[in-house]
């Protein structure tokens, strides 16, 4: 097993286990997390791919280091907001739920 395969399925596995958390889970931070280990994932996966491109000679390729990096920089502000979002519902709701919806069909 080479190292690019290795860390494919190590990044299929943070995908999958961030997908079960986020649905599985009715906690807001929990949820958080999930989505975060999921696009830990993408980003680990992503490298995978990238990796194995520079590896049959097309010669190293800064683009996909480039876009992970970026990529990593959105995620951190994308759960910043998020965070603050799950703050303010803290603060109208009293529980890191949401409310259920008595008027819904």
């Amino acid at each position: 097993m080479s190292v690019g395969m290795l860390a494919g399925l190590g990044g299929a596995a943070l995908i999958g286990l961030g997908l079960y958390g986020l649905l599985t889970h009715p906690h807001l931070l929990r949820k958080i997390i999930g989505f975060n280990v999921m696009g830990s994932g993408v980003f680990l996966l992503f490298g995978a791919i990238a990796r194995r491109g520079a590896a049959a000679g097309l010669g190293a390729d800064p683009v996909p280091q480039a876009l992970v990096i970026t990529g990593v920089v959105v995620a951190f502000s994308a759960t910043a907001l998020a965070v603050s979002l799950l703050l303010r519902v803290v603060r109208e709701t009293g529980g890191p739920f949401f409310p259920d919806d008595d008027g819904a069909a």
